[in-house]
C-alpha cells in the first residue's frame, strides 16, 4: 500500500523479469561510470558540513547521502533543493508509516503515511508528464522507464510505484551498511590503517593527474573491499526474504506443499561455521578466496537479487575513500 503494487518486488513472472531487466540496465558499469563524479561531489560537500561539526549523528548522515545517491540514480541530476526537501519530507513520512502498526486512524503515521504516498504519487507525476514531453528525459531510472515504447511502455503509476521502490530499497539499506563499517573500522585500528594505506595510494595517483575517483580507481581497493564483505557478513542487512512454493517440494526428508511461504535466514547462512570459520570473529582476510556459492547473500540471491547491489558498493567505496583520507580517527 505504501511503496505501490505495481513495484517490482511484489510480481513474478514475465513483469518481475521486464522491470528487473530495466532497473539493472540503469545499474550497468556503463551507467554508474557517469554517476561517479555526482556522487564524488554529494561526498565533498558532506565532508564541509562534517568539518564544521561538533557532532555527528552517522546514521542520519548516511541516510541523507544515501538518499541524495538514490535520487540521482532514479532522476539521473540533481533535483532543485526545493523540490529534493519537498520529496525528502514526503518519504521519510512514508518510511517512519512503513515501520508503524497498519491502523487507518486519524493522527497514527500510517494513515500520515498513506497521505504523503498520495502526494508523493501527484508530485511523480507532474514530473513524469513533464519529462515526457521532452525528447530527452533526463536519464537514470526515470529516463530509462520514459524510454520505452509500443506494447513495453508503462503507465505513469507503473513508473511511480518503482521509482518508490527502488528509493526506498536503497536507502536505509545502504546507509545501515555504512555505519556498521565505519564502526568495524573504528573497533579494528590494524584493519583501519590498512584500508588508509590502501586509499592514500589511490589519493596519490589521483592528485598527481589532477582528478576525482574514478571507476578504476574502485576497481583497485582489494583491502577495502573485503572489509566491505565482512561487513555484509556480519551484519547481515538483509537478514532474510519471503519466498513462496510454486509446486509441492521435499528437502532434506521436509515436506512444503505448494502455496506455503519460506523465509530463508540469510544471517544464519552468514554465520555457519560450516561456511565461514569464526564466524563471530570479524576477519575481512576470509574473502581472500570467493566464498561458496549460495553462502554469501548479502543482497539476496536469484531471480529477486538486488540490481542495484553495484552501485551501493561504490556508494560505499567512494565515501570511505575520501573519509579515510580526509579525517583521522580520534
Amino acid at each position: 500500500m505504501l511503496i505501490g503494487p505495481q513495484a517490482v518486488f511484489f510480481h513474478q513472472g514475465p513483469y518481475h523479469s521486464h522491470l528487473k531487466k530495466l532497473i539493472q540496465s540503469s545499474f550497468l558499469p556503463s551507467a554508474i561510470k557517469g554517476s561517479i563524479h555526482k556522487i564524488e561531489g554529494i561526498v565533498l560537500n558532506l565532508l564541509l558540513i562534517w568539518e564544521n561539526s561538533d557532532t555527528v549523528n552517522t546514521l542520519n548522515e548516511m541516510k541523507k547521502y544515501s538518499y541524495e545517491v538514490a535520487m540521482i540514480s532514479v532522476f539521473g541530476k540533481k533535483l532543485e533543493a526545493v523540490e529534493m526537501d519537498r520529496l525528502k519530507h514526503l518519504y521519510h513520512c512514508i518510511e517512519k508509516g512503513y515501520n508503524s502498526m497498519p491502523l487507518d486512524l486519524p493522527g497514527t503515521s500510517f494513515k500520515k503515511a498513506m497521505k504523503a504516498r498520495k502526494l508523493l504519487n501527484e508530485r511523480l507525476r507532474k514530473m513524469i508528464e513533464k519529462r515526457r514531453g521532452t525528447e530527452d528525459h533526463g536519464g537514470g531510472l526515470l529516463g530509462v522507464l520514459l524510454g520505452l515504447k509500443g506494447k513495453d511502455q508503462l503507465s505513469d503509476s507503473q513508473i511511480a510505484d518503482n521509482i518508490i521502490g527502488v528509493i526506498f530499497a536503497a536507502h536505509d539499506t545502504t546507509a545501515s551498511v555504512i555505519t556498521w563499517l565505519l564502526k568495524y573500522l573504528h573497533d579494528h585500528p590494524h584493519l583501519l590503517d590498512a584500508v588508509k594505506m590502501e586509499q592514500e595510494v589511490i589519493k596519490c595517483r589521483r592528485l598527481e593527474t589532477n582528478r576525482g575517483i574514478t571507476w578504476d580507481d574502485t576497481r583497485q581497493m582489494p583491502v577495502t573491499t573485503r572489509v566491505l564483505q565482512e561487513t555484509l557478513r556480519n551484519a547481515s542487512i538483509l537478514s532474510f526474504t519471503f519466498r513462496e512454493a510454486v509446486a509441492d517440494v521435499e528437502i532434506d526428508g521436509y515436506f512444503i506443499p505448494r502455496g506455503w511461504k519460506v523465509l530463508p535466514l540469510f544471517r544464519t547462512i552468514h554465520y555457519s561455521s560450516d561456511f565461514f570459520p569464526e564466524p563471530d570473529k570479524f576477519d575481512p582476510s576470509r574473502f581472500e578466496v570467493a566464498p561458496r556459492a549460495n553462502t554469501f547473500m548479502p543482497f539476496g540471491n536469484g531471480a529477486h537479487s538486488c540490481p542495484g547491489s553495484e552501485i551501493a558498493k561504490v556508494e560505499m567505496l567512494i565515501l570511505l575513500h575520501h573519509l579515510t583520507t580526509s579525517f583521522r580517527q580520534a
